[in-house]
């Protein structure tokens, strides 16, 4: 399945294509710019994935009693060169540049998130140690998670805001180490939107423990913040309405469908991984919705042994996935959980 893989980004190249059809020169050169990027380290992805496939998934693996992130910020200062200069390490007090922070801090609330929440020691869980670079290219337009390091760029200033502004995607992008470490679930088509919507489900997790949310009271969008001022939108993607987060005459709409019916089916984005995603996310909000209080707490606990589950395959399909979430729904707790996440799944048209 390695060769089926490659660098998940934070913004999908659907909505890059649409700003080279649909937006100014300059738009257009930056989006451009950003794809061809996102190419390049596909190919460094897809090396990391390689070795990765070939290792055995290793499972239990002893936690420290108290697990520490060990953070480094690098600044890249618009150029390409990974990592870049180190900005701020473990420790430090912040700095006045406000991109650092927010890196610095995101990486610490997904740490704490998994820590605390999961017993989880790290992305690996292995403690291993995060590294993020800042201010990645010229005008790029994402981020993301390579397989060593996490990546933001600073965005173009009129479509897009800095990457490290959102605190979901900086969960989202890490979960996908997280994603990988655990299942490897082939970043293609069912399994690839999977992929896509565990690490959605993960980094809203993230954001709404950092704030002490419960489901009823969180926003469920995935890149609030990321959108310019005058862009026709308030997120990338929407867990609680797919399909209602941007409509915009540069960006185009947002194309996520909530039910199965609406299932895309296509060639491009490895089968409609970040378009199709919108499914499984319904279905997790579903559930937490139902079970109410912290979403961690239950759903997020399924959700996540799942993810851990030795029955759940690299291309398992929505339905695998489903059965698996019910299995562990039974293990975990009780009848009514069971029926919970069943309704959840049922409802947007997935049948188990």
């Amino acid at each position: 399945m390695a060769t089926t893989r490659q660098t998940p980004c934070a913004l999908p190249p659907n909505i890059l294509e649409r700003i080279i059809r649909n937006g100014t020169e300059e738009q257009r050169d930056w989006a451009l710019g950003t794809l061809s990027l996102d190419t390049t380290n596909r190919m460094v992805r897809l090396q990391t994935a390689q070795i990765a496939a070939a290792l055995p998934r290793r499972r239990p693996r002893p936690v420290p009693a108290s697990p520490s992130a060990r953070r480094t910020i690098a600044d890249a200062q618009s150029t390409e060169t990974l990592p870049g200069k180190t900005v701020r390490t473990e420790g430090q007090a912040s700095v006045s540049d406000v991109a650092v922070n927010e890196a610095y801090d995101g990486l610490g609330a997904t740490f704490d998130f998994y820590s605390a929440v999961f017993h989880r020691d790290s992305i690996d869980d292995e403690g291993l140690a995060l590294l993020a670079t800042v201010h990645y290219g010229d005008h790029y337009d994402n981020a993301f998670w390579n397989g060593e390091q996490m990546v933001f760029g600073d965005g173009d200033g009129e479509l897009f805001n800095r990457f490290t502004i959102s605190l979901d995607v900086i969960g989202h992008e890490l979960t996908h180490g997280v994603t990988e470490d655990e299942a490897g679930l082939a970043y293609l088509n069912q399994a690839g939107a999977l992929n896509e919507s565990v690490s959605d489900v993960f980094g809203s997790l993230v954001k709404q423990y950092k704030l002490g949310q419960k489901a009823g009271d969180a926003d469920w969008l995935i890149g609030e913040g990321l959108l310019a001022p005058g862009v026709q939108g308030v997120a990338l993607r929407s867990m609680k309405a797919p399909g209602t987060a941007f409509d915009d005459p540069v960006l185009g709409k947002d194309d996520q469908p909530a039910n199965m019916s609406g299932y895309v089916r296509t060639t491009s984005d490895n089968g409609g991984v970040h378009t199709n995603s919108g499914i499984p996310n319904k279905a997790f909000y579903n559930a937490a919705i139902a079970f109410g209080g912290h979403a961690w707490e239950k759903a997020g606990k399924i959700w996540y042994e799942t993810l851990r589950s030795p029955q759940l395959r690299t291309n398992a399909s929505f339905v695998a996935f489903a059965n698996l979430t019910v299995t562990q729904a039974r293990t975990l707790f009780d009848a009514d959980a069971v029926r919970a996440v069943q309704d959840a799944w049922r409802a947007v048209g997935v049948k188990i």
